[in-house]
């Protein structure tokens, strides 16, 4: 049997590649082929009045980016950054959005036998933004729909 996910950059016919990054303990991932760059971290431009998770706002040659602290959005302690801390730049819809995430891990080709549908945590917690989760050896990867967490289904999210 072959090895269902395959660290680094893989050829795309090993499955579905992901960027994976880490939130504290806890290690997500998003499809490639909506990031756009890794950055980074460098000092946003706060907005007044915006919610929490929404850091600010980063020129980005000449585009002014809204920036997202995941911690934030996802209700996790808010740390001081550090020199792995970076920028993820990715495309949602016709939007360009920055993450801010602890790290960035590696690039993981995912088939599709490896992956599990999102767990049912009962209605209290919102998972919409979960499209699964993917096995491998040591850890298990928590696979995020960026549309669904950062488009048009979150109304107020951006600036």
């Amino acid at each position: 049997m072959s090895e269902v996910v395959t660290e680094g950059m893989g050829s795309a016919a090993a499955g579905r590649q992901f960027l994976t990054c880490m939130l504290g303990s806890e290690e997500f991932g998003f499809d490639l082929l909506k990031v756009q760059e890794i950055r980074g971290y460098t000092a946003v431009t706060p907005i007044p009045n915006s919610p929490p998770h929404v850091r600010g706002v980063m020129n980005l040659r000449g585009a002014v980016v809204p920036v997202i602290g995941l911690r934030e959005k996802f209700g996790m302690p808010t740390i001081d950054y550090d020199k792995f801390t970076v920028i993820v730049v990715v495309s949602v819809g016709s939007k360009v959005i920055g993450l801010v995430v602890d790290a960035v891990s590696d690039v993981l080709s995912v088939e599709p036998s490896a992956m599990e549908p999102p767990p049912d945590l009962g209605s209290q917690l919102d998972t919409s933004y979960i499209t699964g989760l993917a096995k491998t050896a040591a850890r298990l990867l928590i696979l995020v729909d960026l549309d669904q967490l950062l488009g048009s289904a979150q109304p107020g999210l951006l600036p």
